[in-house]
């Protein structure tokens, strides 16, 4: 697994929720958990393009930024589930926020995406 050698910068409130959920899928998983999705089966048929292991490595941070819990019954096989914190349902509204000004924005943001991704191609 990568290991960082530099301190990150922690002088401001971006730079803190930046660090905390940096990860293409974090957002996304958070979103999912609040919803119910609580098995990583779920959370991984929510979000087909995440290999399980980057959804497992982002699921870990998750919770050692004490966003998410993880319960193992003890059964055969093994059940996993997650749940949010109590710290970690304080993002959701935030995350809302940002959903919606994505929805609203969603056409010039699609057409300036694809016409990046286009003019790299």
């Amino acid at each position: 697994m990568y290991e960082r050698k530099i301190i990150p910068n922690l002088n401001c409130g971006l730079d803190l929720i930046g660090e905390v959920l940096y990860g293409k899928w974090k957002i996304r998983l958070l979103w999912f958990i609040d919803q119910g999705y609580q098995r990583p089966s779920e959370l991984q048929r929510k979000i087909p393009d995440a290999s399980r292991r980057v959804l497992n490595i982002q699921l870990k941070e998750l919770e050692d930024h004490g966003l998410i819990t993880k319960k193992i019954y003890p059964v055969v096989p093994p059940k996993v589930e997650y749940s949010l914190t109590e710290f970690g349902e304080t993002l959701i509204p935030v995350i809302a926020v940002l959903g919606n000004w994505g929805d609203e924005h969603e056409e010039l943001l699609r057409s300036l995406i694809l016409n990046r991704f286009n003019s790299e191609s």
